[in-house]
């Protein structure tokens, strides 16, 4: 059963939520690990944008934002903190459904594979013969370029990371490439990333 994050401040509504997506196969949760977010902006602590923020900072789970606001200004900052989706209240039941599954079935297509490989981009996981790694975003991104092509040059690779507009340098790559050789090792695969003098690296 799909876990969904549910995090709503109305009760009345929480309550006909998590109805909603236990009849339609769904799992409501108060916390990650999750398929999905399904985020009110207006909640008691700490608010729907700053959970879609911490969320980003680990994952690429879909977030939906489902909330009374009707600002084009909080559309722009819901998705400007890395929402998928603003619907806006009242709700139609079968819209929502309708959109949590498309997002679902957005985020599986966002496994590939190499070799005996399995990479989820929206977990940050790798997987080999019934063993899993967690990744972070940066040893996602390596492997997940290393995956795309037979070979990839330095450049290549750091050039993905500053998608990200992370600071990367040939320091930065070297340690998450080897980073990421433990993490491969400890699912049985050593050996599986090499390095090509004066080139860069291959899967």
């Amino acid at each position: 059963m799909e876990r969904i994050l549910l995090m709503e401040d109305d009760e009345t509504i929480k309550k006909e939520l998590a109805a909603l997506l236990r009849a339609n196969g769904y799992m409501p949760v108060d916390e990650p690990p999750c398929r999905l977010a399904l985020l009110d902006i207006n909640m008691p602590g700490e608010n729907g944008y700053e959970v879609c923020r911490r969320l980003r900072e680990s994952s690429d789970v879909p977030v939906i934002f489902l909330t009374a606001r009707d600002r084009a200004e909080d559309e722009i900052l819901a998705f400007g903190v890395g929402a998928d989706d603003y619907i806006k209240k009242p709700y139609n039941s079968s819209v929502l459904l309708a959109r949590i599954g498309r997002l679902i079935k957005r985020k599986d297509s966002s496994v590939i594979t190499a070799r005996d490989l399995t990479l989820s981009l929206s977990d940050m996981t790798v997987s080999r013969g019934g063993k899993k790694a967690e990744l972070t975003k940066n040893e996602t991104r390596i492997l997940f370029c290393l995956m795309k092509k037979e070979l990839c040059s330095r450049e290549e690779i750091i050039e993905e990371l500053w998608k990200e507009s992370l600071y990367v340098d040939e320091n930065t790559l070297y340690v998450n490439i080897s980073r990421l050789r433990e993490k491969l090792r400890g699912l049985g695969a050593e050996g599986y990333i090499r390095t090509v003098r004066g080139v860069g690296y291959r899967l």
